[in-house]
């Protein structure tokens, strides 16, 4: 099978099964391209809420590194979101090209839990110092509270393997960091 037909039987089996394929059966895959045909809904919203919700914790990680006084502990975590985040936008991305989906394009809309509105965001820039350091830590940590919720949505309901390992990656990951923020918070 080539990857175009699966592709295409496994979009067909998304889309109310009408062709009656069984996304959910346990038969092997011939190919790995058909392994990344096998995807459902869920994986495809997982994908196009997480791309701008992790888009939005990289611009407030820049936000908070682009100033002067902030605790070390701060920048060394907005460091370390940064970088885990932006390789998985690249490869949340490239599962939608796979998977023949397009990005979600409901810009200004709420693309998940956590997700701070455009004040919130202007009072981060706005803010200095230790006031900046705090604001970053409490928006954060309501940011990963919403994407530790979309991640168990994926892992709950979701098909591909990948995906859900990049889920269970992120629950485990930013629930490590909600709790190191909310020491932070204690301590500054």
């Amino acid at each position: 099978m080539t990857a175009t037909a699966a592709t295409a039987l496994a979009l067909s089996g998304c889309a109310g099964g009408m062709s009656g394929v069984d996304m959910n059966s346990e038969e092997p895959t011939a190919t790995s391209e058909a392994a990344t045909a096998d995807f459902n809904g869920a994986d495809v919203t997982f994908a196009q809420m997480m791309i701008p919700h992790h888009e939005q914790a990289v611009a407030m990680s820049e936000t908070i590194l682009a100033k002067d006084g902030i605790d070390e502990r701060v920048r060394d975590l907005a460091t370390q979101i940064k970088d885990a985040q932006q390789p998985e936008i690249d490869q949340l991305r490239e599962w939608l090209d796979d998977w023949g989906q397009e990005e979600s394009d409901m810009d200004g809309m709420n693309h998940g839990g956590g997700m701070m509105s455009e004040e919130e965001m202007t009072a981060l820039e706005d803010a200095a110092g230790a006031d900046a350091a705090r604001l970053f830590l409490e928006q954060m940590t309501v940011h990963h509270e919403g994407a530790i919720e979309m991640a168990n949505a994926e892992v709950q309901d979701g098909e591909n393997a990948d995906a859900k390992a990049m889920a269970e990656t992120i629950v485990a990951t930013q629930t490590e960091e909600v709790t190191l923020m909310q020491e932070l918070l204690a301590s500054l």
